[in-house]
């Protein structure tokens, strides 16, 4: 399988870079012509240089040396040697020309200098891993380049006793002379700080932890800091002289404390859905960044290459906040904290820092996932309310609406949703809203149409491209910005951020209600392949796909008993929005997952998800292997939560008892029977089948290996028994098929409700012993949800335009340059085959 993703990546580099590929072949076969140990290390940096890889961030990095080289010569040199230019320089070999680029060179390493902090080079070290020897090769490369990492080693205390001790170590690689050869050979690093730590330096969240272990080794006024999905131009470090002069002036009342920059996003032609990221993306980084410095003076520190003045900070607390779970967003709290402390952020757009962005669904999910938990833990912070509390009334609403408000406005743009379905529901279930379209005075409610009318706009996510389309529109004009928003829109981009709609509303809602904010790794390679259904499954059940489920049951009760007229405009446009909403949440995974619709993996699918749904989970089973395993650790966050959350839990699932209520009345069977003995029977039936599920399971543990033939008996009794009832219910009582279905609409979202208080209740059902009939009853539900959504995926995959379809949706761009994308998600097919035949 690595093997594969290598020869993908490559393969995927090379049909994307076609004219690059094509000039680097040339430039290899007349310098590399028999060397191929060095071509294939020449083709791992130029496909390197092509992904989001520290190789391309550490030379983006470099060029601010480069640069500092240049400047320095252009400085120092005579006006003859000027005209001689620099790359004469290099090239004469007289020492008034090498000592000149020995200064200018030493001069470039006094004012800079570049600190990789890779907390697990220690240990991939004494592993022999090849993370370690590439880290090596970069500093062999670069040698003005320092590593710090943290040390991990075993000293020795007295004669006999040895205790674990930790070291925050710097490294530069070593040029050591070999006696036998004339030039110098660069073979080790070499420690040039060692110091000794109290204990384990990561106490918080790790990267976090891992600026502050590494920040004693910079130097200097100012500090860049750079993730490793980041790239940098050389025209663009020639102007860090010009930005760092920006600290001397005053901006307003006092000094800036924080330069930002903006940024290049670099990954928008992988797909269509990093087309989305990167518009997204680059909106804020430009127009929303000068918005919020100026005019609002909100804008704080988000992760970008923003330049801090280091001196201000170290004394102030420094650049990281690292507090577990309170800090998970922490380049924010940075920025809190240098508006707190007196300090100045400015923005400054004649600068710019090449930036990658997540292209695949999973990832920008999970990526949005932690940022909305992040959010949720800044709600909560006392930072926010400082801030809150000092800031003038203009400043704390522009504050508000451009950190937590977004989120919060967000979340209550979906319980928007849930309130009007379940209101309307209400008064379609009462017999209220039959009497109020009678009446005159109701009959024409315009204004609630228009405000019902105007929230779909928000929901269908067209509000997310307004910011994209200006930016556009300002940078290269409007009749560019329009049509690649009617482009975007062709390639499903409202589907994709109305799904993102219930990504944000999930994880800000849960850590408010339950905290346990988690970092969530995304991982920045190249995302061409097929994720399972059980892989998307877990990743969405609970954020989109049990809500989807809930809204879809709602809308179809509603189409049942629903008396408003369903011509008027208003309702079908409020109507025909939500159920755009239910089927974006149920299946926009699968849409944009490539080869989703193909028959082949579709059936790989099914076996993978039937093996993981049936696996028993236990000590040291991962939640990718046993649905057991991803169902605790799913709640994880209602065993940490606090006696309000666990009573909101409650709260929150009596709805589907009130629902369950409204609904048995309408039963045929009940002859308008108001009285509670209904809705009492109703609950009787519920049991029953809470105790026939409990035989079932109780027989599958006990008589299902020795005695199968007595279980298989028990279960065609109670199918039989089953059958009957229903017979004697339709013949004698005159049940329709409409009850049935209403009952079936009835009772399920009840069960999920009992599910719901009994995780919230853990505790009380372990203690009587029941916790085996919970985890069954909710293996049950996930089964059901499977089927409902695995049947529509299998259905289309019997059609093959519909893959057809979809690869040309996701992959647009791509084929726009002559991207033979089958070519790519065929790889790993055609290996296996090979292997096979091997």
């Amino acid at each position: 399988n690595k093997v594969h993703y290598e020869t993908t990546r490559h393969l995927l580099c090379m049909v994307m870079h076609t004219d690059e590929w094509k000039n680097f072949q040339e430039r290899i076969e007349e310098e590399l012509k028999d060397n191929e140990e060095l071509k294939e290390e020449a083709l791992r940096q130029w496909a390197s240089y092509r992904g989001q890889t520290l190789t391309r961030t550490v030379r983006g990095m470099m060029y601010y040396r480069k640069a500092l080289v240049l400047e320095a010569f252009l400085d120092m040199a005579k006006h003859e040697d000027l005209m001689e230019g620099y790359k004469a320089a290099g090239s004469i070999s007289d020492e008034e020309w090498k000592s000149l680029i020995a200064q200018c060179e030493a001069l470039a390493d006094m004012k800079f200098a570049y600190v990789v902090s890779c907390q697990q080079y220690g240990n991939d070290k004494r592993s022999a891993l090849s993370n370690a020897q590439d880290i090596l090769q970069l500093m062999r490369t670069y040698p003005s380049l320092r590593v710090a990492y943290i040390d991990v080693v075993e000293d020795r205390v007295g004669e006999k006793q040895i205790e674990t001790a930790y070291y925050s170590t710097l490294v530069k690689v070593a040029l050591n002379k070999d006696s036998e050869s004339a030039g110098p050979v660069q073979n080790l690093d070499q420690v040039i700080y060692r110091i000794k730590l109290p204990g384990p330096a990561i106490l918080g969240e790790g990267k976090p932890e891992n600026q502050n272990h590494a920040i004693i080794f910079t130097r200097g006024e100012g500090l860049q800091t750079i993730d490793m999905n980041q790239d940098n131009y050389m025209e663009e470090a020639l102007k860090m002289r010009n930005l760092l002069q920006e600290f001397l002036t005053e901006d307003g009342i006092r000094q800036p404390s924080i330069l930002g920059v903006r940024e290049h996003i670099f990954t928008g032609s992988v797909s269509s859905l990093a087309w989305f990221m990167s518009n997204q993306e680059h909106s804020f980084v430009t127009i929303g960044q000068r918005l919020l410095a100026n005019p609002l003076k909100v804008r704080f520190h988000y992760g970008h290459p923003d330049v801090f003045d280091r001196l201000f900070h170290l004394t102030r607390g420094g650049v990281s906040k690292a507090s577990r779970s309170i800090n998970l967003s922490e380049d924010i709290f940075a920025g809190f904290n240098s508006t707190l402390r007196g300090g100045n952020v400015t923005h400054h757009e004649y600068v710019q820092v090449g930036k990658g962005r997540d292209v695949g669904l999973n990832q920008i999910s999970k990526f949005e996932a932690k940022v909305a938990n992040g959010n949720g833990e800044q709600t909560l912070s006392r930072d926010i309310y400082r801030l809150g509390h000092r800031f003038d009334f203009f400043r704390m609403l522009s504050c508000y609406f451009t950190t937590v408000g977004f989120y919060f406005s967000t979340l209550l743009t979906v319980f928007t949703v849930y309130v009007f379905l379940y209101g309307r529901l209400y008064l379609a279930l009462s017999g209220l809203e039959e009497g109020l379209a009678t009446q005159r005075k109701f009959s024409h409610n315009h204004a609630l149409q228009v405000a019902l009318a105007s929230q779909s706009l928000v929901q269908l996510g067209f509000l997310m491209a307004l910011p994209m389309m200006m930016e556009i529109g300002l940078e290269k004009g409007f009749g560019k910005a329009l049509s690649e928003f009617i482009m975007m829109n062709l390639q499903l981009a409202s589907v994709f951020f109305t799904f993102s709609l219930g990504t944000k509303t999930h994880y800000y809602g849960r850590m408010l209600l339950h905290g346990g904010a988690q970092y969530r790794s995304t991982g920045r390679g190249f995302v061409v392949f097929h994720a399972k259904f059980a892989e998307n499954y877990r990743l969405y059940s609970r954020s989109h796909f049990v809500k989807g489920i809930e809204l879809m049951t709602l809308l179809i009760v509603y189409q049942l008993f629903g008396q408003t007229s369903h011509s008027t405009i208003a309702y079908i446009f409020v109507t025909s929005s939500m159920w755009f909403l239910v089927l974006t949440w149920l299946f926009a995974p699968f849409l944009f997952n490539p080869s989703g619709f193909e028959w082949a993996k579709i059936l790989d699918d099914w076996s993978d998800w039937n093996k993981w749904i049936s696996n028993r989970g236990g000590i040291g089973v991962s939640p990718e292997k046993s649905w057991e395993s991803w169902w605790e650790i799913e709640q994880e966050h209602l065993k940490h939560t606090g006696t309000l959350g666990i009573i909101f839990e409650i709260i929150l699932s009596l709805r589907f008892f009130i629902y369950q209520y409204g609904l048995v009345y309408q039963l045929t069977i009940t002859n308008n029977n108001k009285s509670i003995v209904v809705y009492l029977i109703s609950w009787l039936v519920i049991l029953v089948m809470l105790v026939i599920l409990k035989i079932i399971s109780v027989g599958r543990r006990r008589f299902g290996a020795n005695f199968q033939l007595f279980f298989r008996l028990i279960k065609f009794m109670i199918f039989v028994s089953f059958f009957a009832i229903l017979v004697v219910l339709i013949v004698l009582l005159h049940m329709t098929i409409k009850d049935i279905l209403v009952c079936f609409l009835a009772f399920l979202p009840t069960g999920w409700g009992i599910l719901l208080i009994a995780q919230a209740c853990r505790p009380l059902f372990r203690v009587t012993g029941l916790w085996g009939s919970v985890r069954a009853l909710a293996r049950a539900y996930e089964v059901i949800m499977g089927m409902l959504l695995f049947t529509p995926i299998t259905v289309l995959s019997w059609f093959p335009f519909v893959s057809e379809f979809q690869t040309r949706m996701l992959f647009n761009q791509a084929f726009s340059r002559g991207l033979q994308i089958s070519r790519i998600l065929g790889g790993q097919k055609k290996e296996r085959a090979a292997s096979t035949k091997d």
